[in-house]
């Protein structure tokens, strides 16, 4: 991290005036006297700027300098024709360079995205053919460790018309086995060396909320969907901590480049709690990070009787829950209503039942933890927004329960999202990613509910953008442009994908800034640049506002502040 001469070096510093205020003895008064103005001379100036962030009305406020105090809090936005101070700490002229509150992706897993930048990533990959290259040439450029890990796949993209299996992998590798994470994280693919270290056979039961691929004799093809992929995960080591600590390093360096400085690292282990605890101790954390527990028993084991505080200076804090109704439509193990168009034998997986879903949810609402549920499918959706009606008359207030997703949404069921103020955290890039799968799962009668961000904003429901990372892609600007046009970047479908979902570009900037602040209950604190808010800004190569879609998508990030303090510059 470089630190600015002046703010970096005053944090702690107290001014000699206010030391004398401290000293002077109390005055009897009828309220107390207003708190002391930090002199101009312990404030930073953010100067030329062209500067945008979120008001409190969800406006689009204009701005073209930025105050900064010693404690890395926004003291003022300058506008135009406004005095500057003399004699700021230090000032930085930033040469008319477009400013943005810093954004952040209010679903992502931080241990994922990094495991995936450092192992085999084979997002891109176009061909069953390109993948199996792939992997040969990782395992001759990696003899160890034994176990070769990796993901990103997606049979959709290759065009492949079925699921891969582990003869498609010995291929390419046999001697050792061989775990590849389908993209959307709910299958994972093993090699025929895999399954035989975790005693994989035909006589292996698909266990509750999860299924083993079959071929026609009942003999495991290789992939594992949803909490069957455990049966073949737990006979792989796990990472050494050093190796998560290198992971969640990565992970950072990646968000900090696209300009995201808050996130929600959904379903975080203890594993990934105690190494971000190490980073933490060791001054390494630099992303703010709002956790939700991978399931009751990681919450309370972490958390206790309640969400954390704030740990290191606002870099890390547990506050909730992350459940799982349902898996994904790729796999089809999202829960649907109906059954699948392209598969009618299945309606995709429930994994929990009402009465489960239930109690564990109240279990974590009765300690004030916030609730965030997966789901998928509709009928997953329907589920959920039961629950939250039943439990919402015992747990009452401002809650802000959470749906993870919301991606397929039966029509009738949209107007229950807003009765009790549920969290719509959703990803724009899905809609342009899945598009074609998703018709094919569904058929285009069934797509009115799906990927209805406009819809929840229309009903007045709180939205927040993620990405889902490492899913998709956690650059937020190709998720702006997606929910501006609902193309992809190949400008497909012209037009766009259920064209009527479009929302603006203000509207999306709003949903990676302060609607996904106040998704993680920290909306007191970050996702606007309004005074008192956390200097948390980035430096752009170029307007967002004032350039075309596909231009939006190209966006570079130059240089990301946290806490008035540079913490990443484009080189």
């Amino acid at each position: 991290m470089t630190k600015i001469r002046g703010i970096g070096l005053l944090r702690g510093v107290v001014a000699p005036c206010l030391l004398a205020l401290v000293a002077t003895p109390a005055v009897a008064r009828k309220a107390p006297p207003p708190p002391p103005e930090i002199p101009l001379a312990e404030q930073g100036l953010i100067d030329n700027v062209n500067g945008y962030t979120i008001d409190a009305h969800g406006a689009l406020e204009r701005f073209d300098g930025l105050l900064i105090d010693r404690t890395g809090h926004v003291v003022k936005l300058l506008h135009e024709g406004q005095a500057r101070p003399e004699r700021p700490d230090f000032r930085l002229n930033a040469g008319g360079r477009t400013m943005l509150p810093g954004l952040n992706d209010a679903h992502g897993h931080l241990s994922g995205l990094g495991f995936e930048a450092l192992g085999l990533d084979l997002r891109g990959t176009t061909s069953l053919a390109q993948a199996q290259a792939a992997l040969a040439r990782y395992a001759a450029e990696h003899g160890t460790p034994s176990w070769i890990r990796g993901g990103g796949w997606n049979q959709e993209a290759w065009s492949l018309a079925r699921f891969p299996t582990a003869a498609d992998l010995d291929a390419a590798v046999k001697d050792r086995p061989v775990l590849l994470e389908r993209v959307d994280g709910h299958a994972l693919l093993a090699n025929t060396a895999a399954m035989a270290a975790a005693g994989i056979t035909a006589k292996t039961p698909d266990p509750k909320g999860g299924r083993i691929e079959r071929d026609a004799k009942g003999n495991p093809t290789g992939l594992f969907v949803d909490a069957a992929k455990a049966l073949i995960a737990k006979a792989a080591p796990p990472p050494l901590p050093r190796e998560r600590e290198t992971a969640l390093a990565k992970a950072q360096e990646i968000l900090l480049a696209d300009g995201v400085t808050a996130t929600s690292d959904m379903a975080e282990t203890v594993e990934d709690w105690e190494a971000l605890r190490r980073m933490g101790d060791g001054g390494r954390l630099r992303v703010r990070i709002t956790a939700y527990a991978d399931g009751i028993d990681a919450l309370l084991t972490v958390a206790g009787s309640g969400p954390t505080a704030w740990l290191y200076d606002g870099h890390l804090r547990m506050v909730g829950v992350k459940l799982f109704a349902d898996g994904a439509l790729g796999s089809r193990g999202a829960w649907l209503k109906q059954p699948y168009a392209d598969q009618p034998g299945t309606r995709g997986l429930q994994f929990l039942d009402d009465a489960k879903l239930r109690n564990l949810m109240s279990r974590a609402a009765m300690d004030d933890f916030q609730v965030a549920v997966h789901a998928i499918g509709d009928a997953a959706n329907a589920q959920v927004l039961d629950a939250i009606d039943e439990l919402s008359d015992t747990y009452k207030g401002d809650r802000r329960w959470r749906i993870e997703h919301a991606q397929i949404v039966d029509p009738a069921d949209l107007p229950r999202f807003a009765k009790h103020g549920i969290v719509a955290s959703m990803q724009p890039t899905h809609a342009t990613s899945d598009h074609r799968m998703a018709a094919a799962r569904l058929g285009t009668a069934r797509l009115a509910g799906a990927y209805a961000w406009k819809t929840m904003l229309d009903e007045g429901v709180p939205l927040a953008f993620g990405s889902d990372y490492p899913v998709e892609d956690p650059n937020p600007f190709p998720g702006m442009a997606d929910a501006v046009t609902r193309e992809d970047a190949a400008g497909d479908p012209p037009g766009g994908f259920t064209p009527q979902q479009r929302i603006t570009l203000t509207q999306a900037l709003a949903a990676f800034t302060t609607g996904a602040a106040f998704a993680e209950r920290a909306e007191d604190r970050i996702g606007s640049l309004a005074p008192g808010r956390l200097a948390d800004f980035i430096l752009l190569d170029r307007d967002p506002f004032m350039v075309d879609p596909r231009a939006l998508r190209e966006t570079k990030v130059m240089e990301t502040w946290i806490g008035g303090v540079r913490a990443w510059v484009r080189k």
